[in-house]
This record gives structure tokens, sequence and C-alpha cells, in this order.
């Protein structure tokens, strides 16, 4: 598993209407966009009661992960358990697909449905559940406008409307009620091996400040 660069800037509502005008010349919308050219996303985050996930990103520690169940445009059918890793400024994914049933185990407190040997990710976060005690937290909604570019595999996302809701028990509700939890608009990076310079050029990566914004932190810090 190869890591990948990730960058990260607030941006202005009238910095995002530019940067999304010029970023549509050279790339392409995410092929999961809907007719506004955005979609919604609804994560899950897993930590333990003394804030595990929390204490780390404060810390700015060199080595940290954190473990989210995720599904898009309120579709059930299809979501995923993932764990996000970062080693020395590069991040590392892996996911898995799970059932909306095994989810309601999971919210529930049953969490025998990730004890599935032929499943990696499914029996480490059963073991960190075990011995870390880590257990879902907090739900974050917030929708993003993604482009993709072929070359360095560039990934540039717009995620704005950040909300969050503690009722971990109706993460599967496409009613649930959240509360803002930032009012920003962040800007994205994520690439392989480099940055072409027409991505940078284009989104002034220069002289913009990078931060080290993280949605799940603001949710629980707010």
């Amino acid at each position: 598993m190869n890591g990948r660069h990730e960058l990260k800037h607030y941006i202005s509502v009238s910095d995002y209407v530019q940067l999304r005008s010029r970023l549509r010349v050279v790339a392409k919308l995410d092929k999961n966009a809907g007719p506004d050219g955005g979609y919604k996303i609804r994560s899950l985050y897993f930590d333990n009661y003394s804030d595990k996930a929390v204490v780390e990103k404060l810390a700015g520690q060199s080595r940290r992960e954190k473990f989210r169940l995720r599904f898009y445009n309120d579709d059930i059918s299809f979501i995923r358990l993932e764990k996000k890793a970062k080693i020395n400024h590069l991040c590392y994914k892996e996911k898995s697909a799970i059932l909306a049933t095994e989810c309601q185990s999971l919210i529930r407190g049953d969490y025998d449905c990730l004890n599935i040997p032929d499943n990696t990710l499914f029996m480490e976060l059963y073991s960190k559940i075990r011995y870390q005690n880590l257990r879902p937290t907090t739900i974050i909604d917030y929708r993003r406008e993604a482009y993709v570019y072929p070359a360095g595999n560039v990934r540039v996302t717009f995620d704005s409307d950040i909300r969050r809701s503690n009722l971990v028990s109706e993460f599967l509700n496409p009613n649930l009620v959240t509360i803002p939890a930032a009012k920003a608009i962040i800007l994205e990076i994520k690439y392989d091996g480099f940055l072409p310079d027409i991505i940078r050029d284009i989104l002034h990566i220069g002289w913009r400040k990078r931060t080290e914004f993280s949605k799940y932190l603001v949710a629980r810090l707010v």
C-alpha cells in the first residue's frame, strides 16, 4: 500500500468559485457527482474514552490513525469500513465493504461481526475495539465536490457544509438532524509521487498556507 501526499487549505467562497472554474478546464468532475456537481458524505468515527484520535491529532504525532464507517448520498446499500493512517506526512487508506446490518451491530455494541479472519481490516478494528476500547463516537456530514487529473493520480476536493451529530444510533437514518461544526470551505489536494505544475499553478499552491484541518477534530471540539 503506497502513501499519498495530502495538502489542505482554508479558502473563501470567492476563492472556491474562481478555482473550480479554472480546474474544470483541465480536470474531470468525479464520476459520482450529482446534478449540482457534488455529493454528500456521512462518516461515523471510532474513538475511545480517552479520546485517543483527538489527542494524537492535537499532539501532531507523526504516526496516527482513525477508523470510520462511510457512505454517500444517503445510500446505505454500499457502506465501507475505512482506516486512515498518517505516517511521516504520508497518508494511507485501507477500506472494506460492510453491510448495513453489520453497522447496526457495531452501533449496538455487538462486535462479533468483525471477527472474520479472512478480512484483515475487520480483524484489526475488532482487536482494537477489545484492547483500545474503540467505540462509535461521532457522525460527520459534509458536501464534497471532487475533480481528478490522471498525471500524478491527483484528486482535488472542495468540502463544505460540515455538520455533526453525537446520536450514533441514527447513523443510517437519512433524516438525522445534524448541527453545524464548521463554516469553512476546505480545499484538499491528494496525489502520489508528484503534483503536476498545471495543477499547482491553477490552485496557487505556492502561496497558500497549509492547514492541519480535521473534520473529526473540529466536530469533537465545538
